[in-house]
């Protein structure tokens, strides 16, 4: 015998069953119809009422058959994905167009384009920048970006008016504001264009304040700075020169930058470096800085052109454990050494007329993060 067995569920109310068997008859199972026997002994009225159940089974069929063939068709050639599999789904999401970095350096002298600002106590240097992405390309031009930073030094000790800062005479020290250890407060607006895939010119203006001296104005600079990636063509032996120019804005000689007014300023300089580890979580970064600073004869550096020579070596570690949801972090350490010119050292913090100090050394350490 062939059957077919429909199931109906109406919400937990009742279920029905209905059993066919070769000839069509139906066994019909309820709770309120039982069972239905049908024999050849059964009267006429038996039978009538049979086939009346008959009938009425045979429509029920028919409706059913269509139902179900209608919400196969209606659900032929859609995907059912359960829960989980929604959950996997990778969504795509654009690149940012703004990163940036901060952090903050700990060092045991300030020294700036070759002139010492202070030599004593301890010297926090905190700083913060922001990068905008306004173009990328594949033709000549590869990236423009707008570059927004702030740095300031902040310093424990505050040198006597007999010596002075750098180039900040002593006399200047006599009216100190109320955040006297807030040595300096620079910002700096940028725009920087990569070309050839290699270069990079960025075009600053840099502004100085010392918020704890009043009696210092502002330092205002402009400087076009031109950097160089030479990775594809000398490989781990990469220099990483660059050339930058400086010219100052200030007709104060209590603003300038340099030891007289209205002085040009040229830096040339090398990066070479090697990644050890580098297969490590955490690969250690070695860079030896090769800087050489000049000016224009009797402008930044006062009578002579040679403001300063620097070497030395630093080095930087990622901090692995720190997930990488709260920015890629960095521990940095280094040793520089300075020579100083003549001029330059006359006019340095702590040095004295016939005893001027040529050579610097300075120890640093710091954290950072990139975002």
């Amino acid at each position: 015998m062939v059957g077919i067995q429909v199931v109906i569920t109406q919400k937990a109310v009742f279920s029905k069953t209905l059993f066919y068997n070769g000839s069509g008859i139906a066994r019909v199972a309820t709770a309120e119809v039982r069972h239905l026997n049908y024999n050849k002994e059964n009267n006429q009225e038996n039978t009538h009422m049979l086939k009346s159940i008959n009938l009425k089974s045979a429509v029920v069929a028919l409706a059913l058959g269509g139902l179900i063939a209608a919400s196969s068709s209606s659900n032929a050639g859609t995907e059912v994905k359960d829960a989980k599999a929604s959950k996997n789904v990778v969504q795509q999401t654009s690149q940012s167009c703004i990163t940036g970095d901060l952090g903050v350096n700990f060092v045991s002298e300030y020294i700036s384009r070759g002139l010492v600002y202070e030599n004593q106590g301890a010297i926090a240097q905190p700083y913060a920048d922001l990068y905008f992405s306004l173009f990328k390309g594949e033709g000549a031009i590869n990236a423009i970006q707008l570059q927004l930073g702030v740095w300031s030094s902040i310093q424990s000790h505050v040198n006597d008016t007999n010596v002075g800062y750098g180039t900040i005479p002593g006399s200047a020290l006599s009216k100190l504001s109320g955040v006297r250890d807030w040595f300096e407060f620079d910002y700096t607006l940028a725009v920087a264009t990569t070309f050839m895939k290699n270069y990079t010119a960025t075009l600053s203006y840099i502004e100085a304040d010392y918020p704890g001296l009043v009696a210092v104005d502002p330092n205002r600079n402009i400087q076009l700075g031109l950097a160089m990636n030479d990775s594809d063509y000398l490989g781990v032996f990469a220099l990483h020169p660059h050339f930058n120019v400086l010219y100052e804005l200030n007709t104060n000689q209590y603003g300038a930058a340099g030891i007289n007014k209205a002085g040009w300023y040229y830096e040339i300089g090398l990066a070479p470096s090697y990644t050890a580890l580098k297969d490590s979580k955490c690969p250690i970064t070695l860079t030896l800085p090769l800087t050489v600073g000049l000016g224009d004869v009797n402008g930044f550096y006062g009578r002579g052109w040679f403001g300063y020579f620097t070497t030395g070596l630093n080095a930087s570690v990622p901090v692995a454990f720190i997930p990488s949801c709260y920015g890629a972090w960095t521990v940095t350490t280094g040793f520089n050494y300075y020579r100083l010119g003549t001029d330059a050292a006359n006019y340095s913090a702590g040095s004295v007329t016939g005893n001027r100090v040529q050579d610097q050394f300075v120890f640093s350490g710091g954290v950072g993060l990139t975002f």
